[in-house]
């Protein structure tokens, strides 16, 4: 078996941009305790490769709580209206835009909602996170026994026989490793938590310092990342493991 890598070992995401499709889903956002929208009529909307936004039939949202910011926009997708939310004392400015008749097909009396403007989605009645998943993407998560080492500047921070390979359409390879296969000794543990449509939150994040003198330099850009114990059902598997999203990554030996 070839140890060498290819240019591009993993496939491309293939939703041209622009490209709608039905959304199967019952999709639902909240504010304040409101629900802002409740729609089993959203539309999947690529506007770039990587993964759709959902965009909202009008008539599917509670328009008491859109407030009109007056701020017309000639977008690459028609001409939309720019709205603020308000539930209550909560004022989230320029948090939704409203295409017209002028919108590419399809689109025209449809609400694309910024995220981060709302305070949860739910698909049925599993709260997602970051943005929706991909219809056209597929995420494995496999046990393996190929052997994983990762280095940093020739220092060895993690080496595995037993990761769990993360697959996901469009995008490299991850490694999920044992926290017992990783070496912390060179690890800086940071604040910092994120979300992720897939594996939900993820928390104790650490930066790099190679040499680990006390003063050496530290990587911000060496990240690890510990699952929390409930991910979602795509990688379950991964829970209570190290991801390795930086440094050297050698499979095999």
């Amino acid at each position: 078996m070839s140890s060498q890598p290819a240019t591009r070992d993993y496939p491309q995401s293939i939703a041209p941009i622009n490209h709608i499709e039905p959304v199967p889903r019952r999709i639902r956002a909240t504010l304040g305790g409101r629900t802002v929208f409740d729609t089993v009529s959203a539309l999947y909307v690529w506007e770039w490769e990587k993964y759709p936004q959902y965009y909202i039939p009008l008539a599917d949202v509670d328009q008491a709580v859109l407030i009109d910011e007056q701020h017309p926009q000639k977008l690459s997708r028609g001409t939309a209206r720019r709205h603020a939310l308000k539930v209550d004392d909560i004022h989230r400015p320029a948090a939704a835009r409203i295409y017209g008749a002028d919108a590419q097909p399809g689109l025209a009396d449809t609400v694309r909602f910024e995220w981060s403007a709302l305070d949860a989605w739910f698909e049925e009645d599993e709260q997602i996170y970051v943005h929706p998943r991909n219809p056209y993407t597929r995420v494995d998560a496999l046990r393996s026994t190929r052997p994983v080492r990762i280095e940093l500047d020739g220092v060895v921070v993690a080496d595995s026989g037993s990761p769990v390979m993360v697959f996901e359409t469009g995008l490299p390879t991850r490694y999920y490793i044992n926290p017992t296969d990783v070496t912390f000794d060179h690890l800086v543990p940071t604040k910092t938590v994120t979300e992720c449509p897939y594996k939900g939150t993820t928390a104790s994040y650490w930066s790099a310092r190679i040499p680990d003198d006390g003063i050496g330099d530290r990587i911000p850009g060496f990240g690890v990342d510990v699952c929390v114990p409930d991910p979602t059902a795509a990688t379950d598997q991964r829970a209570d493991r190290v991801l390795q999203r930086a440094g050297r990554h050698l499979p095999g030996r």
